[in-house]
């Protein structure tokens, strides 16, 4: 046990190790509140003295949320050493949140947005201080959960942290190598003698891989053989960079250099948001500090980000869901234009259904007219004018799962373990994508349906109407070829035009016709919408299958994790181990092809028969019957009364409009 005046801990409650210090979870002697103590080494005194007090006054000068309070500063009993003491954040950090295999391939979108909004309100906090941190990276960011359960991130570890204005530079190494800017790199890690100062921009690289990995998962620039094995390539990758390129790799040894402008598609951010954050990324993971963006430019754009709203869209054509992102303050033409950039569906053949009713967008109106959706109730886009539906591009899991070693390694053993855990977390993710996807194809074109069936009936109730009329009309005297009172000349016009209300009324007949017709064919659509519908609870039971398997290959991973900190293992224990492997290996297959054969294979079948269904409406012909018909006979239809012909109009734009 270590103590200072007011808190002890015990040495075996480590929260985090580095060269100058070591933190420990301590508690306060009087009222046992948990606290984190910072307690410096032998090797951080052999520091300038201004060095090592700077921590201390650059903690005092800040004060916000998303930065690690200091409670106090003490000295411990014998050796006198500094101690910090500090909130304790009991989630570990955003390192140990993304090495959870559950997030192998990053964030999900909700709890990336926090991150962002939790880094740049502390970054905007220190640079209102004139502070650069100059270690920023996943561990150096704290976790805890709110009282709401939410998550809060902190910036945290300020040993590198020094006071600096915008204007300043400094030329003194501090840092993580893989998150550090490649001029910094250069010298601290290649040892390459340069006389380059450095300002506080550096600090934006760092956030960048930092965002990079919490969006993806993995680092934005890797060699092949990794960082720390090919320090010169990672040099090179990141110097060679090409102007907006946001990630490099070298795939073989001594093979050329490969760049990506986009994430990669096992990110599980949408489509929307990565549009906003791609050119984020690019602009701050720039080498030369005279491109790279100043922090000014780079709050005024995740701010950006931050402050919009985000409307959920599934587009029927296409079977997708969309994130749309705009402000509050946008108008609705506005967020058409925006549906266009993502669907490809001009805003004029854009219609929209909300909760199994149309839903009329005026553009001229505020987006904060638009109703409030989510994932699972969104907006749903149909359009007349619409290509055969891809659904969700995705990487099969399978692809990027890891082979174990024959021989036993229980450091090897425990990373390909890690490896196969998140691909089949991602497999379950995209099982539910999958599923979700399902439920909103049926769920549209089921309301599609049910509002053209009463448009249909509706159609079929004024035809009628009509048809009366006009059989009324046939049947006076003025027009009966026996009236004695008429002209020859008023006879000839008469018997013209009780020949053309005959011919109309044959057109609106076949009308009627048609539409009825049309009728049979969406109840027969509609029954089947609704089996299907039936199908998709059986196969949920394909993502409990997943979850299963899951489950007891966590329950491995979790006694290989142990296992690894050994320096090795008695015999019994080895066959143990091999025999997990093995099991392990069988519940990883097992789940991959539950995947493939029964969550994939289904989403590709329903895929191919959404396509024939939508077609199947697009191309009733009876859609522009009505307004086709009458303009060829305008002038008899001014002869049906003003109401009926309202009614009608307004029916037929509900024709045109579906």
């Amino acid at each position: 046990m270590q103590s200072t005046t007011n808190y002890l801990w015990h040495t075996d409650d480590l929260l985090g190790q580095g060269a100058t210090a070591n933190v420990y979870k301590a508690r306060n002697k009087k009222s046992g509140e948990v606290v984190a103590v910072k307690v410096f080494n032998s090797a951080s005194y052999r520091r300038p003295p201004e060095v090592q007090v700077r921590e201390f006054e650059v903690l005092r000068r800040l004060d916000h949320e998303n930065i690690v309070k200091l409670f106090a500063v003490e000295e411990t009993g014998g050796s006198r050493q500094k101690v910090l003491v500090m909130e304790y954040c009991s989630s570990g950090s955003l390192l140990s949140v993304l090495e959870d295999p559950e997030n192998t391939f990053g964030l999900p979108e909700e709890e990336f947005l926090v991150v962002l909004r939790c880094v740049v309100a502390g970054m905007n906090h220190l640079r209102e201080n004139g502070i650069v941190h100059r270690d920023i990276k996943p561990g150096n960011i704290m976790r805890l959960v709110g009282k709401e359960g939410q998550s809060i991130y902190k910036l945290s570890d300020f040993g590198a942290a020094r006071k600096l204005d915008d204007d300043e530079k400094f030329v003194s190494v501090y840092g993580t190598e893989e998150y550090l800017h490649p001029d910094m790199y250069e010298r601290a890690v290649l040892r390459k003698p340069q006389q380059k100062a450095f300002g506080v921009t550096v600090d934006l690289w760092s956030i960048g891989v930092t965002l990079y990995h919490a969006a993806t998962g993995s680092l934005p620039f890797i060699p092949f053989g990794g960082p720390r094995r090919n320090k010169e390539i990672m040099y090179r990758i990141t110097t060679e960079k090409p102007a907006g390129a946001i990630s490099g790799t070298q795939k073989q040894e001594n093979g050329p250099l490969e760049w990506s402008y986009s994430l990669p598609i096992t990110c599980r951010l949408s489509v929307g948001l990565q549009s906003q954050l791609v050119p984020i990324l690019a602009n701050i993971l720039e080498a030369e500090q005279a491109k790279c963006w100043g922090f000014d430019q780079f709050f005024a754009e995740t701010s950006d980000i931050l402050q919009r709203t985000v409307i959920h869209v599934f587009s029927l054509p296409q079977a997708v869901l969309h994130h749309i992102y705009i402000h509050a303050h946008n108008t609705i033409a506005i967020f058409l234009e925006a549906v266009y950039e993502q669907t490809n569906v001009a805003p004029k053949h854009q219609e929209y259904f909300f909760e199994g009713h149309p839903c009329v967008l005026e553009p001229s109106l505020s987006a904060q007219h638009i109703a409030h959706t989510a994932a699972s109730s969104p907006l749903t886009l149909f359009s007349m004018a619409s290509d055969t539906p891809k659904g969700l591009a995705f990487r099969d899991p399978a692809l990027d799962v890891p082979k174990f070693v024959p021989k036993v390694d229980l450091q090897a053993d425990y990373s390909t373990a890690k490896g196969v855990l998140g691909a089949g977390y991602q497999a379950l993710w995209l099982a539910r994508v999958l599923l979700d996807g399902q439920a909103l194809m049926l769920r549209g074109l089921h309301w599609v349906l049910v509002v053209l069936q009463n448009t249909c009936q509706q159609t079929l109730e004024i035809t009628r109407t009509a048809l009366l009329f006009l059989s009324s009309s046939l049947g006076t005297e003025r027009l009966s070829s026996g009236a004695g009172m008429l002209d020859i000349q008023e006879l000839k016009e008469a018997t013209e035009l009780r020949s053309r209300l005959q011919t109309f009324s044959e057109v609106l007949s076949k009308c009627s016709h048609n539409v009825t017709e049309t009728q049979r064919s969406l109840s027969c659509l509609v029954g089947e919408l609704l089996k299907s519908r039936d199908q998709i609870h059986e196969d949920n039971r394909s993502i409990q299958k997943i979850q299963c398997c899951l489950d007891k290959m966590h329950f491995i991973y979790k006694q290989f994790k142990k296992s690894r900190m050994r320096p090795g293992l008695s015999y019994n224990e080895e066959q143990i181990h091999k025999l997990d492997k093995v099991n392990f290996s069988h519940l990883a297959k097992r789940l991959l092809q539950v995947f493939q054969e029964e969550c994939a294979q289904t989403y590709q079948v329903s895929l191919v028969t959404h396509g024939k269904r939508m077609r199947c409406l697009i191309s009733s012909s009876w859609t522009e019957l009505p307004n086709r018909e009458l303009r060829s006979h305008h002038n008899l239809w001014q002869l049906i009364p003003a109401p009926i012909r309202r009614t009608w109009s307004s029916t037929c734009r509900n024709f045109v409009m579906i």
